[in-house]
């Protein structure tokens, strides 16, 4: 079921992992952003499009995990667009010959049944620094940042003050860091994300995260506070007061708790690497 966040905006979550799929309305047809993620769900969002009399004229993918760039056939074949970073990633998965087992391998077991993986991950790269999706709708500003996952996008639906946030700012998961073996910096390039998104919190009057609960304009600096605060007490090796991890964490999903224990794991191998190595 389709749900209206703001003017032209609508959102579909997901039973399981309460992601957002966003739907976006424009002059020739919807800009459809990380699409739900079992073949039914997607089989419904296309149903009630056609009843709308709306096609999908283009989709965005916030970002290379799983679940945000699924797809199905009922949803036409629009070009699926992310970053240039999102897309590279993408394309490096598939030159697998065993790409779909790497990724099965990672699906939720209740539901990996149910995952089309035909179209999984056939993104359409967007050139580096391009500032805005290319459709015929309301102006979608890229936010590209080092945080989370490569080639990461919030996008900012200026003419509705929306921010689809990707995988920031939710209520249910706390940050998740990206890649601990690389040579970046994960907890500043997670720092990094916050501040731009800081940057236009002021343009907005709905987020949506890519998990997790929609809320308004009076909740935006406090997400990015509350994230902002997690990332620092992990680098600093404290035990965050975060509600989402630990006895206050939201029933069904304790579980982010061992996420967060992995993360302050990693980071403490990271750090004694650097200090050996130092």
């Amino acid at each position: 079921m389709l749900t209206q966040v703001a003017e032209g905006v609508l959102v579909h979550q997901s039973e399981l992992l309460q992601n957002n799929t966003v739907v976006v309305q424009g002059r020739a047809g919807v800009l459809l952003i990380d699409p739900g993620i079992t073949g039914d769900e997607m089989t419904c969002l296309a149903n009630d499009l056609r009843e709308w009399r709306q096609t999908v004229a283009a989709g965005f993918s916030t970002h290379p995990d799983w679940d945000h760039v699924l797809w199905h056939a009922e949803l036409g074949e629009a070009p699926r667009y992310g970053t240039a970073r999102c897309a590279a990633h993408m394309r490096d998965l598939r030159s697998n010959a065993d790409w779909k087992a790497r990724v099965a391998d990672g699906l939720p077991p209740e539901i990996a049944e149910e995952i089309p993986l035909d179209p999984f991950g056939l993104i359409t790269a967007l050139p580096a620094e391009t500032a805005q999706v290319p459709w015929d709708g309301p102006r979608v500003r890229i936010i590209e940042h080092p945080a989370h996952a490569p080639g990461h996008a919030a996008l900012l639906i200026e003419e509705r003050g929306v921010l689809v946030a990707g995988d920031m700012l939710s209520d249910v998961f706390i940050p998740m860091l990206d890649d601990f073996n690389s040579t970046n910096d994960p907890i500043e390039d997670y720092l990094v994300g916050l501040r731009l998104l800081e940057d236009v919190a002021d343009d907005v009057h709905v987020l949506i995260p890519g998990h997790g609960s929609v809320v308004g304009a009076d909740q935006v600096r406090a997400r990015i506070e509350q994230d902002r605060a997690y990332v620092q007490a992990l680098r600093d090796g404290h035990a965050p007061d975060d509600p989402r991890i630990g006895p206050s964490a939201k029933p069904g999903w304790e579980w982010v708790s061992d996420i967060h224990a992995g993360q302050a794991q990693s980071l403490a191998q990271r750090n004694e690497r650097d200090a050996t190595s130092g």
